[in-house]
């Protein structure tokens, strides 16, 4: 499934990157149904600090599950992103981020691309709360 995952993902952010973004929103919406059986605003009604306890413990999620949703929050945070809605994406990234670090916890397996994929995400929410000013003429 992780695999089937990548693949769409990389279709994904192909269809972003080439301004696809009506496309990718369908593809990540069907995915969330396909892969987790619930919408995106099934998790976005979830308080971020409780997120994976009321996964794992209420709807028996597993690891892979999380690492699942992780991917697709991130996905979804850089959809909308990419509409110049930055404010909105804001919690999708957060709750992708605390995702990703629930993953790398649990797994305790080393992984550069989820690594890089927290700096990056962390970046992004840095740059967004905490915007740069110019200064003034």
């Amino acid at each position: 499934m992780i695999e089937m995952l990548g693949e769409l993902l990389r279709a994904i952010f192909g269809m972003i990157n080439k301004g696809r973004l009506d496309q990718a929103e369908e593809s990540i919406h069907e995915a969330y149904i396909t892969m987790l059986r619930k919408d995106s605003s099934f998790f976005q009604q979830i308080p971020a600090e409780k997120l994976t306890s009321i996964l794992l413990e209420d709807h028996n999620y597993t690891n892979a599950h999380i690492e699942i949703l992780a991917e697709l929050m991130f996905a979804e945070a850089e959809l909308v992103y990419s509409k110049n809605n930055r404010t909105d994406s804001l919690p999708f990234y957060l709750k992708s981020l605390l995702l990703f670090e629930f993953v790398d916890e649990a797994y305790r397996t080393f992984s550069q691309e989820r690594l890089d994929k927290m700096d990056y995400i962390k970046k992004r929410l840095s740059d967004q709360t905490n915007p740069i000013k110019h200064p003034q003429s």
